[in-house]
This record gives C-alpha cells, sequence and structure tokens, in this order.
C-alpha cells in the first residue's frame, strides 16, 4: 500500500462515495499517456522560477516563468516531447497520441512551433526511408481513421505509390499491406527558438488535451486495498489483481472513498455497477530537472471536471508530490504548493465519477 496516502475527494463521505453506472465499451481498461512540461535542447543555465500546472481531465495547461540570471541574452530550442507512439485498432485516435491539440504562448501571444517527426521499426531508425517516398511519419502517411461525422475523403500516402513500392514497404515490415497502416513508431517533438535576455523573466504557457487511463475494478480489488491484504486465487489471477491493486494504490485513495466504493458495489445490480471506473491523467513532473534546478515556486492545481454522467459528481483522489499539504480552493479545486521543488516522481491524478447522494429526507442527515 502506498504509504502517504491523502484524500483529495474532500467533498466525500462514507455515505456520498457511490459509484456511478457507466456506459458500456469495447474493453474495460485503457492506457494513458504521460506527457510532460517544456525541456531546452542542451541549456542549464535558465531558472525555472514559477511553474503553476492546472490539471482536469479535460485540459492541461501550464504556465511558467523563466528567469535568466546571467549577463548575457541566451537563445536555446524548447521542446515540447511526445512520448513514443504506434497505430493500432487497439490504441488511441492519432490525433490523440500525437497531442495535435498542442497549443504555445509567450509573452501572452500565440507563437507557432515546428514538429519534428522520426520513424523506428525495431529499433532502428526508418526515417529516410519513409521521406524519400514522401509519406507523412507523424500521421502514418496521413491514415484517415475511422470517423462517420466526417465527408472528406484523402488517399493515404501509402497508396499513392506504385504497386512495387508499396510491396517493398510490406516486405520491409514498414507497412500492412492487409490492413493499410504503416507499422512504425512514431517519435515527435514540437519545439521553437527560443530567446532568454539577460536579467529577465519570459512568462510561457503551453496546454493541450490528456489522454486518459482508465480501468474497471472488481470489488476485489477495493477490499484488498482497504485491508492491506494480498490477493488469494490462480496464479493469472493474482497477477492481474496485483496490477489493479497498484493502479488503485497509485491514486493514493482515502479510506473513506474506498469504503463508499464498496457499499455502492455490494447494494449494485449486476453489471457494472459491480466495478469501480476510476480514470487518471499522468504528467511527467520531472521533465522540470532538465532546466536549472530547483522550480523556486510550484504550484499544482487540480480541477475536478465534468462528470460525463447526469446526477453524478466527480471525486479526485492522488499522491501530493513531497507528501505536501493539499489545499480546498473551492467545491472542485484543489491546490498543492511547494518552494524550491526538484520533481523526484511522476504525477497521476485520479478521477472518480460518482452517483449523487439523495436529499436527506426530514429528520434525516448525512
Amino acid at each position: 500500500m502506498v504509504g502517504k496516502t491523502v484524500l483529495c475527494a474532500f467533498a466525500i463521505t462514507a455515505g456520498l462515495a457511490f459509484l456511478a453506472a457507466v456506459p458500456a465499451v469495447a474493453d474495460d481498461s485503457a492506457a494513458s499517456i504521460a506527457a510532460g512540461g517544456l525541456v531546452p535542447r542542451r541549456e542549464t543555465r535558465i531558472v525555472m522560477a514559477k511553474e503553476v500546472l492546472h490539471i482536469s481531465p479535460d485540459k492541461i495547461v501550464v504556465d511558467y516563468d523563466f528567469r535568466n540570471d546571467t549577463d548575457q541574452d541566451v537563445t536555446t530550442e524548447v521542446a515540447f516531447p511526445i512520448p513514443p507512439y504506434t497505430y493500432g485498432p487497439d490504441g488511441p485516435a492519432i490525433s490523440d497520441a500525437s497531442f495535435s491539440g498542442f497549443q504555445l504562448l509567450v509573452g501572452g501571444k500565440t507563437v507557432a512551433f515546428q514538429a519534428e517527426a522520426k520513424a523506428t521499426l525495431n529499433g532502428k531508425d526508418v526515417t529516410a526511408i519513409l521521406t524519400a517516398d514522401k509519406i507523412d511519419i507523424a500521421s502514418f502517411g496521413h491514415l484517415r481513421e475511422p470517423d462517420p461525422a466526417s465527408t472528406q475523403t484523402q488517399t493515404p500516402d501509402v497508396l499513392r505509390l506504385p504497386k512495387a513500392e508499396q510491396q517493398r514497404l510490406a516486405q520491409l515490415g514498414l507497412y500492412d499491406a492487409d490492413d493499410g497502416w504503416g507499422l512504425w513508431t512514431v517519435q515527435l517533438q514540437y519545439h521553437w527558438t527560443q530567446t532568454f535576455p539577460a536579467h529577465s523573466t519570459v512568462h510561457i504557457q503551453h496546454q493541450y488535451t490528456p489522454v486518459e487511463g482508465d480501468e474497471l475494478m472488481l470489488i476485489d480489488t477495493l477490499k484488498n486495498v482497504s485491508a492491506h491484504k494480498q490477493p488469494t486465487g490462480a496464479p493469472d489471477t493474482v497477477k492481474y489483481e496485483l496490477q489493479d491493486m497498484q493502479r488503485l494504490e497509485a491514486l493514493c485513495p482515502d479510506p473513506s472513498l474506498l469504503s463508499g466504493l464498496i457499499g455502492r458495489m455490494n447494494a449494485s445490480q449486476p453489471g457494472y455497477g459491480q466495478y469501480a471506473h476510476p480514470h487518471w491523467v499522468d504528467f511527467i513532473l520531472t521533465s522540470a530537472n532538465t532546466w536549472k534546478q530547483p522550480i523556486e515556486d510550484f504550484t499544482l492545481i487540480v480541477e475536478r471536471g465534468k462528470p460525463e454522467e447526469e446526477n453524478t459528481q466527480t471525486l479526485v483522489s492522488f499522491c501530493p508530490p513531497r507528501n505536501a499539504h493539499v489545499d480546498k480552493l473551492d467545491a472542485n479545486t484543489f491546490q498543492v504548493h511547494l518552494t524550491n521543488f526538484v520533481p523526484q516522481a511522476e504525477l497521476r491524478i485520479g478521477f472518480f465519477d460518482t452517483a449523487q447522494a439523495a436529499p436527506a429526507a426530514p429528520g434525516q442527515s448525512h
């Protein structure tokens, strides 16, 4: 069990922590994609004087004040690295995996940036092969993903090539001739040239839509975590149970959150109501360590967001950096503030969509 457990779902009581029914899905889990902050290329003179990290289920916004304490202007490339991604029927959409909604502002003004994409296959750089055939790497050759609402048509780059070249790419293992998509791994980053004037501070903001992870969890998972108990049974069952327990523990759930969810699951009818369904956002905090350490002033702001289902509320649970105190700013917003902070671990923010409590009858209270 995680040692430093903190409840961030401040509105919860044992009677309120009810699990909402969740819609049917094609699979019972999805992996999050952990992106992070901005990193400089080979530059350690710039101080991250301030970072305000705002996380909700729908958006991540990061505001920075970077300070140059030297006597000379410093010009360097700054990048937003995208975690490597592939394409397949069980993976996220290309637009999600590539964080295509990334936005950048410097000094409050929108700034253009470049995208640099490389391709690897089984660890080998195959960028030159795809570039020679004018195949867009980041979009897997402008692969058009299924979208019933779209009327646009576009021929994928691979299908514009002569049949002989298509066959050659297939033989190289770059292209699945049956299913029609590229098999390479994309290494993508957004970058731009940034000048930090001497003895000055530059304000930079970037924002993007996170790719959440989620999982359906059996009641035994919650009971074992609540009781600090190891699972029992067949080896495969124990293996998957331990994985789910680790996912849940990584959200540092409070005992009252767990007991409320367990109570609802015990009382529910067969179906998805008998599963807990946490979803979470990952953020790579340690990317800040590529700048001159430490972060002098760091603030994490977590917002509940709006539940997808009616008559539900969202509870928030996470392990705060450095086991810091969590302040409740209002009914939907929580804050952690640190000074001289050097991140030692990444961040995972958990969300639980739960049923609203029914109004208390006269003479009753919760």
